[in-house]
């Protein structure tokens, strides 16, 4: 737990905080001057005018005048209004918080969690939009526990919102409070959501915000309404089932007007760029009759939407039939899908309606489509082309009103290419396609979908788990998820089992079965000698190693000397820091002088 003591306010002229190391480390008092070294970062920044190329770290920047972005801002409110103005900008942010925090632990390896939290506002500072001060920071990670309090200085979002609009009542700062909750929530492995208290362009000499776990403040639901990129998207998280918002009108002068939302309820549940696009085209879609065609591997949450398309259109009351086309044989598709008459084959007792006619009114959901055969798929084409069905062994034909949903994990188009799927029925099917990336191209979800499943799992076996260990959500960070989220929900279900109750969920409850996960420790070779980093299984069938008892282990079988141990962990570190002896010694662990003290040995 990193305990906090307040910090100097902008009339202390002392320019110090007080900040408590790890409980675990005799819960020691650590005198630190505000923020830490920006050396460190101000290094990874690169400039290549050549390329035409500006760098952080292996991510690319792009620089742009504080006029522009002005200009942006104003256009967004002039054409879609303060509410969505705001929502776009505040989930901007939140996706850029999030990336810079899977940046941080990369950057300062080894670091206490302040000098690792530091990473954001500082970067914030380094790229030109507002310089931070720490107030407050309380954080226990494994218990879901955090207060953080910040200053902000001259902000460019204040300054050019203030520019055109001057000073009114509510505050601005919209993408940098996106940015701090996306930061701080991927930090903490669950919602932290801030809210901004005072604002310049309030008339406030400065900016202030809070930040606390969702479920901890009580009047979260308009702030939370701008993290929802639809009604639908994030609707049990967020809302009640009847909410109350005050929407604000473009004028900053005019009269707030009141809205009433009503909740969906879906379990559809992201904040990332690549999850706000996919809700975009599912709600543009959702108002037509087109055939939607999902696309997306195997886990990514298909069904999921395709069952809220079904919720948000006008056929919601209607029947939703979803269909699983690589488990129905061949022999059976055809009973199965259209229906069959009594007698029409040994067997065939009574009649029975097909999965298309019980879907008359409303959806059919049809999953895995490109496991069909040749011939199922000629069969399905003349049903979506004429909207008429006929019962195995009957003798006249039935109309359906339906809507079509596919969803596949395979590239129709090269099956297409290989003779291995119709193309007609391809360009049938492929009318409004909706891709949904992977998990780890979305990893700005994984807060929230961690805290879905925790309560989910909790509430259903029973059981208090306070969180999830910063292991726990460093794995998250560094796994790839071949399973998408279907197998990030079996892992926190796993977790929720494992873990003890009252406790936290720790790397070890969850990647049990040899799944593969980068850790980003230092490995020793045979030598002594280090290398950057050690990619192990999280978990052998023999146990739970830690990666610190691989290395001893390995340190013990090799002979190496303490002695020449801490020679190469010295060497390694000023190595990697580039001589920062300061960037060294946080690496380490240690202070400056110590880390110069044992140089000069």
């Amino acid at each position: 737990m990193v305990k906090a003591r307040n910090m100097p306010d902008s009339h202390n002229s002392s320019g110090r905080a007080f900040f408590g190391q790890p409980e675990d480390i005799n819960d020691k008092i650590e005198i630190i001057p505000g923020l830490p070294d920006f050396h460190d970062l101000s290094e990874r920044l690169k400039f290549s005018p050549k390329d035409g190329r500006i760098w952080l770290d292996d991510i690319r920047m792009m620089m742009l005048h504080a006029g522009s972005m002005g200009a942006l801002r104003s256009e967004l409110i002039e054409s879609l209004g303060v509410n969505k103005a705001r929502a776009l900008l505040t989930r901007t942010g939140y996706v850029s918080g999030a990336q810079d925090a899977e940046l941080a632990s990369k950057l300062r390896p080894g670091a206490d969690f302040f000098d690792v939290f530091s990473v954001g506002p500082q970067l914030h500072a380094l790229e030109g939009i507002v310089s931070v001060e720490p107030v407050r920071l309380e954080a226990d990670v494994a218990k879901g526990k955090f207060y953080g309090e910040f200053l902000w200085h001259d902000s460019i979002e204040d300054e050019i919102h203030i520019e055109k609009y001057g000073i009114g009542t509510e505050p601005v700062c919209w993408m940098q409070i996106g940015y701090a909750s996306g930061y701080t929530s991927v930090f903490m492995g669950r919602p932290i959501v801030y809210q901004e208290v005072e604002c310049r362009a309030m008339g406030q000499d400065h900016c202030r915000i809070i930040g606390k776990p969702m479920e901890e403040w009580d009047d979260i639901e308009e702030d939370m309404a701008f993290m929802q990129p639809q009604a639908f998207a994030n609707a049990d998280t967020i809302l009640k089932p009847r909410e109350q918002i005050t929407v604000l009108d473009t004028n900053q002068n005019s009269t707030a007007k009141t809205e009433f939302h009503t909740k969906i309820s879906t379990n559809m549940v992201g904040a990332s760029a690549a999850f706000n696009v996919a809700c975009h085209m599912l709600d543009k879609v959702a108002k037509t009759e087109a055939t939607v065609l999902f696309l997306g591997e195997s886990g990514v949450g298909k069904e999921m939407f395709a069952r809220t398309l079904h919720q948000i259109s006008h056929r919601k009351d209607g029947p939703y039939i979803a269909v699983n086309c690589a488990a129905i044989p061949d022999n059976l598709l055809e009973s199965e899908l259209f229906g069959v008459e009594k007698g029409a084959f040994t067997g065939a007792i009574e009649s029975r309606a097909g999965r298309f006619e019980r879907a008359d009114t409303g959806t059919i959901f049809l999953d895995e489509i490109g496991t069909l055969s040749l011939a199922a798929q000629g069969k399905l084409l003349r049903v979506l082309q004429e909207h008429q069905v006929e019962r195995v062994g009957g003798k006249k034909t039935i109309e359906i009103d339906i809507r079509v949903i596919a969803a596949t994990n395979v590239k129709l188009k090269e099956e297409v290419k290989e003779g291995r799927f119709r193309e007609d029925l391809y360009f049938r099917l492929n009318v409004f396609p909706i891709h949904i990336p992977p998990l780890r191209e979305r990893k700005a979800d994984i807060p929230l979908l961690i805290n879905h499943f925790l309560k989910k799992y909790g509430t259903s076996y029973r059981k208090n788990i306070t969180g999830f260990t910063s292991r726990a959500i460093n794995g998250f960070l560094n796994y790839d998820w071949p399973g998408n989220i279907r197998e990030l929900e079996n892992l926190i279900e796993r977790g929720v089992i494992l873990a003890p109750n009252d406790g936290a969920i720790d790397l070890c409850h969850l990647f049990t079965f040899g799944e593969e996960i980068t850790i980003p420790i230092l490995g020793i070779n045979k030598d002594g000698s280090l290398n950057d980093s050690l990619n192990i299984p999280a978990n052998e069938e023999n146990g739970d190693p830690h990666p610190v008892d691989i290395i001893i282990d390995t340190l013990v079988e090799q002979n190496v000397s303490l002695d020449q141990l801490e020679k190469n962990l010295i060497n390694a570190a000023v190595e990697k820091s580039e001589g920062n002896l300061s960037a060294a010694a946080r690496m380490l662990g240690i202070s400056r002088p110590q880390l110069a003290y044992r140089l000069k040995k």
